[in-house]
């Protein structure tokens, strides 16, 4: 396309009716292959994670060098370390500054790293092929004012600890590029899904949304990778899902709206087809109004929420109230129901947290069967599933249980992650070690 200076062998951009920009397929695609790899533009490390990754390449392992300066940030060796410098300025002195007293969010880190990049960059970078930086969908008149609040604050934040080594764009432009960050931000995870990191991808950033996607994003290190999870012919567009398909369609879509400002009319949205198995009541139960699910739900999420705050993490009292809200939602909620799988998900992150293995293999184990019907083909939350209970199952000395699990997390890691990425030859090397 004449406005793309660059192009990436196979796929082309094109303008999708009712969508906008897209990005489609030239040539077939097999189940399993990767379309393109994305460096990131940037991308920041999770302050939880610091010391056990390389703030600079992601990778994990033990023995990590610290800064000589500010003793916070982990890198592998030199040539890490001196490839980071640019962006770990940006916090290095600043962080024994302010002590205590530093906190910006990690979407404040990522936007400091932006703007250094951006004034360092002399031409379109890798991560730019196809669509640049600042081309990315802001939907900054879409925001709404608590949005815009949240935003303001984080402005302020970007002020306060990072005026020393930035200049600064004017504020709208500011506000425009926080709003960029915010639709097409990505998670980095591993391979149980545990958030790394967060990074943009500006390439990336062009594949639209559907609830049938034909494509997943996995990352190696800090680049992202797309792969199909169907095959593809000639013409076929590529499609990500933007959010957690486990749910039912008015709410993927009340989620779709809340953060990207449109609603899917993907042919499971128009179908609904698997709304009946998401929301499944007690037999002996008459249909209960969505709204009192809706609210039922957010009430308990709510309160998860808040007491994860209030008490601190104390983990008995939450993985309590998990019990309870479980038991409320038991008498009107079958087991393989979304929210009470969201829940007994919750319950069992708690007991992972407790190291109470028995309690999250229980829950593991009754999560997985309808995660199976209920996810798409090679979801990673299925897989993440297999891994965490074959994991468990080893530590538990449940040796064939364990392998079994273990393979069944392969079997999607190998179309998902591909045959050669490293979580799946760490996977195998488990497997032959247990």
């Amino acid at each position: 396309p004449s406005e793309c200076e660059g192009s990436i062998e196979g796929l082309e951009r094109f303008d999708s009716p009712g969508k906008g920009r897209s990005l489609r397929v030239t040539r077939p695609f097999k189940l399993g292959e990767l379309l393109f790899s994305c460096p990131a533009y940037s991308y920041v490390l999770s302050l939880e994670e610091r010391g056990c990754y390389c703030e600079s390449c992601f990778t994990r392992k033990n023995g990590l060098a610290k800064c000589g300066k500010c003793h916070k940030a982990f890198y592998c060796n030199v040539k890490c370390q001196k490839g980071d410098w640019a962006m770990h300025k940006l916090e290095c002195s600043a962080m024994t500054a302010f002590g205590e007293n530093w906190c910006p969010s990690e979407t404040v880190r990522l936007v400091a790293r932006i703007l250094a990049k951006k004034k360092m960059q002399k031409e379109r970078c890798l991560s730019e092929k196809i669509l640049q930086i600042g081309e990315m969908q802001s939907h900054i008149e879409d925001v709404d004012n608590e949005k815009r609040e949240m935003n303001e604050a984080d402005v302020a934040r970007l002020h306060r600890f990072y005026s020393k080594h930035l200049d600064f764009p004017d504020h709208k432009d500011l506000l425009t590029l926080f709003s960029q960050v915010a639709c097409n931000g990505f998670t980095i995870e591993d391979d149980e899904l545990s958030h790394l990191g967060t990074a943009v991808y500006p390439d990336v950033a062009l594949i639209n949304h559907s609830c049938l996607p034909s494509v997943i994003v996995t990352f190696k290190g800090t680049s992202a990778e797309i792969r199909a999870v169907k095959n593809m012919k000639p013409g076929d567009e590529v499609l990500i899902s933007y959010i957690d398909l486990l749910y039912p369609t008015d709410d993927r879509n009340n989620r779709l709206r809340e953060s990207y400002y449109f609603t899917c009319d993907c042919q499971e949205c128009k179908s609904k087809s698997r709304d009946k198995t998401k929301l499944k009541v007690r037999k002996q139960r008459d249909p209960i109004e969505p709204e009192i699910i809706s609210n039922m739900v957010r009430y308990a999420r709510k309160a998860i929420r808040e007491n994860l705050r209030k008490y601190n993490r104390d983990y008995k009292i939450l993985l309590e109230m998990c019990e309870q809200s479980l038991e409320e939602m038991g008498a009107v909620f079958d087991d393989s129901n979304v929210y009470m799988l969201h829940m007994m998900y919750q319950a069992m992150g708690v007991c992972l947290y407790m190291e109470d293995p028995e309690g999250a293999i229980r829950y593991g184990e009754k999560i997985l069967k309808p995660y199976k019907q209920l996810y798409p083909p090679y979801s990673l939350n299925v897989s993440s599933m297999y891994l965490k209970l074959g994991r468990l199952y080893m530590g538990w000395e449940k040796h064939s249980m364990g392998i079994s699990a273990l393979k069944k997390a392969m079997a999607i890691m190998e179309v998902a992650h591909g045959k050669d990425h490293y979580y799946v030859t760490e996977l195998r090397n488990e497997m032959t070690q247990k």
